[in-house]
């Protein structure tokens, strides 16, 4: 697994990045070399707020902690992941033994979605990030499961079924919603 550690007014020092890379070599074991974690650190008044991201295949795995300091933060978020791990662990694996002809798909496919800040103005207000990104086959129920890994109330797929794109979000009731476009 490639890690990339990244600090946001605080240093992270030796010890700490040491001991980021042996929590997560704990997770070699279900992605391998193919996963990606990316660590940022950032303070805010007192509190360390740590957020871990591991991506593989185009899953996501996410978590944000806070605590007095790093150490304690860095081990909070791990036992998140390792709870998301053993949760989304059998749906995962049957849905890659269900669509295993797009397992070439997605290796074939570049995932590093591109960020760039805009100067556009609208009457509502300005627009001061554009992100973009591949969008990936699946069904709404796996869209779902993304959307809850990364912990956003929406997410943007592209429907296998219909070969459309939809969106599903998180509504007010804790249940979801499925926006299918017509064009």
């Amino acid at each position: 697994m490639q890690i990339m550690i990244t600090a946001i007014g605080t240093k992270v020092g030796e010890q700490l990045r040491n001991r980021i890379e042996q929590k997560l070599a704990k997770f070699n074991k279900f992605f391998g070399d193919d996963a990606v974690a990316n660590v940022k650190l950032r303070s805010e008044k007192e509190l360390k707020i740590l957020e871990v991201t591991i991506k593989i295949q185009g899953h996501y795995y996410r978590a944000e902690t806070s605590s007095e300091d790093a150490y304690s933060a860095l081990d909070q978020a791990v036992d998140v992941l390792e709870g998301q791990f053993r949760k989304y662990k059998t749906r995962i694996e049957k849905r890659i033994r269900d669509y295993a002809y797009m397992k070439e798909y997605l290796k074939s496919q570049t995932v590093a979605p591109e960020v760039e800040e805009m100067e556009a103005a609208d009457a509502l207000g300005t627009i001061t990030k554009r992100k973009s990104f591949d969008l990936k086959p699946m069904d709404a129920e796996e869209a779902v499961l993304q959307m809850e890994m990364l912990g956003h109330s929406f997410l943007l797929f592209l429907d296998h079924e219909s070969e459309k794109v939809s969106l599903v979000y998180k509504r007010k009731d804790g249940d979801y919603g499925l926006i299918e476009p017509r064009y």
